[in-house]
């Protein structure tokens, strides 16, 4: 692993059962999370994902990435557009520093209508052994 070096993308279609899904899961039970007549009631065209869900999708895609043995020491995410049922969201990562065995990346999660999520994670990378 290197300073500029680019983890390979991952797709992530965003379906309604998962935006559910990690709503209950997190137990955010925003109406806005499960039930689509009242987020469009409060300006939303649908129900949107939680920034739980994000989060632990972040986290997903740095160990897929990294290997079981990585160790996520901080996630510093904001969400921006958010990810509506029937999208898909990318999620790209960019080694920004290296330390001995701890990189940060940072993380950019794009849809259709923009970025949902940007930010840093910090990771200790684990052996091989």
């Amino acid at each position: 692993m290197r300073v500029g070096e680019e983890l390979p993308a991952l797709e992530i279609p965003v379906t309604r059962t998962l935006i559910v899904a990690g709503a209950i899961a997190s137990r955010d039970y925003q109406d806005v999370h499960h039930d689509a007549s009242l987020a469009r009631e409060k300006g939303s065209p649908d129900v949107f994902m939680n920034i739980l869900t994000t989060n632990g999708l972040v986290g997903r895609y740095i160990t897929d990435r990294l290997g079981p043995r990585s160790v996520l020491r901080k996630v510093a995410i904001r969400l921006g557009a958010p990810n509506y049922p029937g999208d898909t969201m990318t999620l790209t990562g960019t080694v920004t520093a290296l330390d001995g065995d701890t990189a940060e990346i940072r993380i950019v999660g794009t849809n259709g209508i923009g970025h949902h999520v940007t930010g840093t994670v910090t990771v200790t990378l684990g052996s091989a052994g």
